[in-house]
């Protein structure tokens, strides 16, 4: 691990200038503009410039062209996921960007040849090399990275991929459009950035080997199946990959209309495609970097409900916001600014990334965290296969309603709505995302909180909180000041609520049976016990009606020799509810003290496990 690992980080913006994260960005960066300066010149060549301009073939060759840069995904993304868990990750990135260099000075050949096929083989080529770079590009992240980074650090990723998007899309328009030498310049370019990547890779820090006696399986059908089968191992994992895929879903439906949308809808020009990509992009950037503020530097999972609802909203409103122009000249980009209406749409762009940015980030951060770094480069295979399916399924699907009659914008409009169902049905399978968003809620909107002494609570190693009170809400409100998940202990009957059932589920609470059923109870002790002994957190209601009737479990020679085994530290909790304010005040700052309360959580000093007893049965 560098020796900067346990240096504290101002901000996400700092990590730039560290050797941990910042080479490694710049590779990212270089590898995806480089991507998009390819793509965009080799379609606007055959689109403009080829023997094959002009004719409906160049339509179906560059829809071939879109499917031979994503197949590589599908072919090889479980191999590069084996190849990255088995060895160091630093000097696989350096060997990707070594075949980067060779594959642009193949492309250079076809360009200097004029030669589609050789083209669209270097894409194929380009293709395969992403694919072996993305298990890297997301499992390496927290390998250099602390669990209070990553959010951070993942809003840089996310960011500056769609700010290489937007550019290298611009970029390799504007190299294209030289009429001539255009292929001179375009294998300059692109063979320009293959050598900042590499050289910029050269500064990456070497991780460890997490798996160096994995044995690699090459078959990709057998291998890609068992792949995505296996993501189901973790529930909460696989339904943010689940999220994720969604994700590009609806970016690939919105990036891949907007021209057509732009031309045919609006009636506007290619100036204004662009302005539409730049807003989307920006957005989804700042949406990214917003981040790292909105969750303190945790993995905040209810920044993804408040994306989704953001996406929903902002998507809706992109249709009732289009105005449709029937000129039969093309509004120029000026003379679609003038027309204030078009103001809202670009403003429902914008926040349609920016919600897009919040929603996306915390799902890799958790995907990353809470994987097991065995096997968390396969995992991150398994994503990027379901991603390339998610984006190939935006296609057929934009095809299949346009063909039956809808229009762009009543496309964009169902995408809008299926998000709606989407997130109802992915938040019901996964009820910690809507618990950690009313958590969120609760702790920013609803109550001011004053923290005393959470420093006691430490980040890592077993834990036992002790709430002094019955509520649910101290859990939750606990939960979103502090960085590591907490497994409440509740008597199954205590909670009677189908609103606090579905609070607790969703916090993964453990429940304990009693009525005698003496095997209920034993599973549950034992849980509890495993939870110690992993280094997790549990918290137990010492004030619950019901606690007196299951405070044995804890009392059990064999849970104390646990205790005592695992170092655990035992932390007292206690959440009052302060005075609104000064009812003789009648200022405007008083009133919105007494809209929102006033909450104190005061932690205790932790005590060793010899103490357990003694605070457990205070009175």
């Amino acid at each position: 691990m560098p020796a900067d690992h346990n240096l504290k980080t101002k901000n996400q913006l700092s990590l730039l200038r560290e050797k941990r994260f910042g080479p490694f960005f710049l590779t990212q960066f270089f590898g995806a503009f480089n991507d998009n300066v390819f793509k965009n010149a080799l379609i606007i060549l055959i689109a403009y410039q080829s023997i094959y301009s002009g004719s409906g073939e160049s339509n179906n060759i560059i829809n071939f062209a879109a499917i031979l840069f994503i197949l590589p995904f599908f072919l090889f993304s479980a191999t590069a996921g084996q190849i990255a868990d088995r060895f160091e990750k630093a000097s696989l990135i350096k060997k990707i960007k070594i075949g980067e260099i060779c594959i642009m000075l193949f492309a250079a050949i076809g360009f200097y040849l004029n030669s589609i096929p050789l083209l669209l083989l270097a894409l194929f080529f380009m293709g395969s090399q992403s694919s072996f770079f993305g298990p890297i590009k997301y499992s390496i992240i927290p390998e250099h990275l602390r669990n209070d980074e990553l959010i951070g650090g993942n809003a840089l990723v996310e960011s500056g991929t769609f700010m290489a998007i937007l550019l290298g899309t611009i970029f390799g328009g504007i190299l294209a459009g030289i009429s001539s030498e255009t292929g001179a310049i375009v294998s300059c370019a692109v063979i320009s950035l293959a050598v900042l990547g590499y050289l910029s890779s050269l500064g990456i820090p070497r991780t460890t080997t997490v798996n160096s006696l994995l044995k690699i399986r090459w078959n990709p059908i057998s291998e890609t199946y068992r792949n995505v089968i296996s993501l189901r191992e973790n529930k909460v994992v696989f339904s943010s990959i689940l999220g994720v895929s969604w994700f590009w879903f609806l970016g690939a439906t919105y990036i891949t209309q907007l021209p057509n949308f732009t031309h045919l809808a609006l009636g506007a020009d290619v100036e204004v495609v662009t302005l539409f990509l730049t807003l989307f992009c920006i957005g989804i950037g700042t949406g990214s970097l917003l981040c790292e503020r909105l969750s303190n530097r945790t993995i905040e999972l209810g920044l993804v409900p408040m994306g989704a609802i953001g996406l929903t909203l902002f998507g809706i409103d992109a249709y009732f916001a289009t105005t449709v122009h029937t000129s039969k000249e093309l509004l120029s980009l000026f003379e679609f600014i003038q027309i204030k209406s078009n103001w809202r749409l670009c403003i429902d762009l914008l926040l349609i990334g920016t919600f897009g940015g919040i929603y996306i980030v915390p799902l890799y951060a958790l995907i990353q965290a809470r994987t097991n770094p065995n096997r968390r480069s396969r995992v991150i295979a398994g994503n990027n296969i379901l991603n390339a399916i998610a984006i190939v399924a935006a296609s057929v699907y934009a095809i299949s309603l346009l063909n039956i009659g809808l229009d762009i914008p009543q496309l964009f409009l169902t995408v809008a709505l299926l998000n709606a169902i989407f997130a109802f049905f992915l938040f019901l399978k996964a009820p910690e995302f809507p618990i950690r968003f009313i958590a969120w809620v609760l702790t920013r909107l609803v109550y001011r909180v004053e923290k005393i002494g959470l420093e006691n609570i430490p980040e890592q190693g077993s834990l036992i909180v002790i709430f002094k009170h019955a509520s649910i809400i101290g859990p939750l409100i606990l939960s979103n000041c502090i960085r590591r998940p907490i497994r409440v202990v509740v008597q199954a009957k205590a909670f009677t609520s189908q609103a606090s059932l579905f609070l607790l589920k969703g916090a993964n609470a453990i429940f304990i049976h009693l009525e005698g059923k003496l095997e209920s109870m034993e599973e549950s002790n034992q849980l509890i016990i495993s939870e110690i002994v992993n280094g997790n957190a549990i918290g137990i209601f010492q004030e619950n009606e019901n606690f007196k009737k299951y405070q044995h479990c804890f009392a059990d020679p064999s849970f104390e020799e646990v205790l005592a085994k695992n170092q655990v530290a035992v932390i007292p909790i206690t959440i009052t509810r302060l005075h609104a304010g000064n009812q003789g005040q009648r200022s405007i700052q008083g009133l919105l003290r007494s809209l929102r309360p006033e909450l104190k959580i005061v932690a205790e000093e932790p005590v060793g496990p010899d103490d357990f007893k003694q605070i457990l049965w205070l009175k």
